[in-house]
């Protein structure tokens, strides 16, 4: 999640934060971030479960723990809060697999409530608005504990995981400081459980994709190397840069145009055989013609604008006259404003067949996004009765769903090109490059407009990054897939067969 600040619970990652002055803060700042003391032991809860997964019954263990980060004179600097399922008897050649969501504010809830851990709120399956509690909260035979063990990672800011003593929280928010962190987590969870020779993997959903990518740097970018055989990308951003929605880029337009035909053709603005065909015809489109066009600029001619606009229009469901006045060029928060228009709605950004309706239909952008305000609430109430419920695990924190962490440092710290032009997928390149047996599974809806699957597949085909061992997979849904009944089932499936494929 990393784009408009008006849908702002759902776009921290796009949060840059504002200059500071250098030197003394003052009293006031020092006593807001104080936090709890550190020299308290980690707060603890194990349990032990039954369940059936993939067709096994088996049994596990869960442990809902505080690690602490430590700085090399031993003070504690932060908590990480995570949830562990280890299959019992336990083996040390399992594999294990690490999770986490986005944000970058946003705590691992989602995939650990919604995909893959061993319960899940059943909230509606076909884009509909949760509703008030009570939610089901059911058994999940989708999770993956029939192939993996499963760690759960709430990074500092979000989930219980928070800043230690006069540790200013802010040392953590930041791309590399984010991946250090969890880097290091990810150093002591093998240390404390025996699992240095597991087959291990890293899972992360949106900005947790960019974090996948920066943690895989810092475990295999040093002599010190923790070795990775799999990444599971899901919903995936990387080039921040080509999918800037920021005047003068050309290129997030082109990388947006399938997702808007797809979801054209959802809501009945488009014809087409099937989602699969018109959205490979939509790719050809939006790097041939509609690219040619753009790069263009004013020196377009008006033969092939005419023709570009036609096919825009047929794609999009938008009609040639606001084309025009759009320059040819629709940025998804009008789009999500315009296409049903005439029915007095408005689609979502997240996972675009929800819908919504505004306080008025006379608006360029839409109040919010129906497809986060239509499942937070279940979210939020299962996480909390299954942590402190079924887990047991005690504290008086709120468990940060989705948090403000800023401002947040998008620096990789390679100089100002580098910066300029934030891109992490180089570091996928590199370590398929030097690691032959990792292998990358990237998993996209076709309703998703925070990270778009064509921008996905043009970061992933880039110079430098070999191709044979990544592993594409579609959903008829968005950017929490697993949402829909039929798509989680399909992500269990895939990931499941990535896993075993080794």
């Amino acid at each position: 999640m990393f784009k408009r600040s008006l849908i702002a619970l759902c776009a921290l990652a796009l949060a840059t934060g504002l200059a500071g002055t250098v030197g003394a803060q003052p009293a006031a700042e020092k006593s807001e971030r104080k936090g709890p003391p550190a020299d308290r032991a980690p707060n603890v809860s194990v349990t032990r479960h039954t369940g059936t997964f993939g067709g096994q019954r088996i049994s596990y263990t869960a442990t809902a723990r505080e690690t602490f980060l430590r700085a090399e004179d031993g003070t504690a600097r932060a908590a990480i809060f995570s949830v562990s399922y280890v299959r019992e008897p336990r083996d040390p050649n399992r594999p294990v697999t690490f999770l986490f969501n986005g944000g970058p504010g946003s705590g691992s809830v989602w995939l650990h409530m919604g995909a893959f851990g061993p319960r899940r709120v059943a909230i509606p399956s076909d884009g509909t608005d949760d509703g008030a509690p009570p939610y089901p909260i059911v058994d999940n035979p989708d999770s993956l504990l029939d192939v993996t063990d499963l760690v759960f990672i709430d990074p500092v800011g979000t989930g219980f995981s928070h800043a230690l003593g006069e540790t200013n929280p802010r040392d953590f928010w930041g791309v590399t400081q984010d991946a250090q962190s969890i880097a290091q987590f990810i150093r002591l969870w093998l240390n404390e459980n025996g699992r240095w020779n597991s087959p291990k993997y890293l899972g992360g959903e949106s900005y947790g994709t960019t974090r996948s990518a920066a943690v895989l740097n810092q475990l295999e970018g040093a002599y010190n190397d923790v070795a990775l055989n799999g990444v599971i990308l899901i919903s995936t951003v990387l080039d921040f840069g080509a999918g800037a929605d920021t005047p003068g880029n050309e290129m997030t337009h082109v990388l947006n145009l399938p997702s808007m035909a797809a979801t054209a053709l959802y809501h009945g603005k488009a014809t087409a055989p099937s989602v699969e065909a018109f959205v490979e015809e939509a790719r050809r489109f939006a790097i041939g013609p509609y690219a040619h066009a753009l790069l263009q600029g004013q020196a377009l001619g008006a033969e092939e604008r005419a023709n570009v606009r036609r096919e825009l229009a047929r794609f999009t469901g938008l009609s040639e006259q606001y084309l025009e006045q759009a320059d040819l060029r629709v940025t998804p928060s009008r789009f999500y404003k315009e296409l049903l228009r005439d029915r007095g709605l408005t689609i979502g950004r997240l996972d675009s067949r929800y819908t919504g309706r505004d306080y008025d239909n006379a608006g360029e952008e839409p109040d919010n996004d129906p497809s986060f305000f239509g499942i937070d609430a279940g979210y939020t109430a299962a996480v909390n009765q299954h942590l402190r419920d079924t887990l047991g695990f005690r504290t008086d924190r709120s468990y940060v769903t989705i948090g403000s962490v800023q401002p947040w440092d998008w620096r990789l710290g390679q100089g100002r090109d580098s910066d300029a032009y934030l891109n992490v997928a180089p570091y996928i390149g590199r370590a398929l490059r030097e690691n032959s047996g990792l292998r990358i599974f990237v998993g996209q809806g076709y309703y998703d407009f925070a990270t778009p699957f064509f921008a996905a597949e043009y970061s992933l085909s880039r110079t430098g990054i070999p191709q044979d061992r990544i592993h594409y997979r579609y959903y008829g849904s968005g950017h929490m897939m697993y949402v829909r009944d039929d798509d989680r089932v399909a992500l269990s499936r895939d990931v499941r067969e990535f896993i075993r494929a080794r």
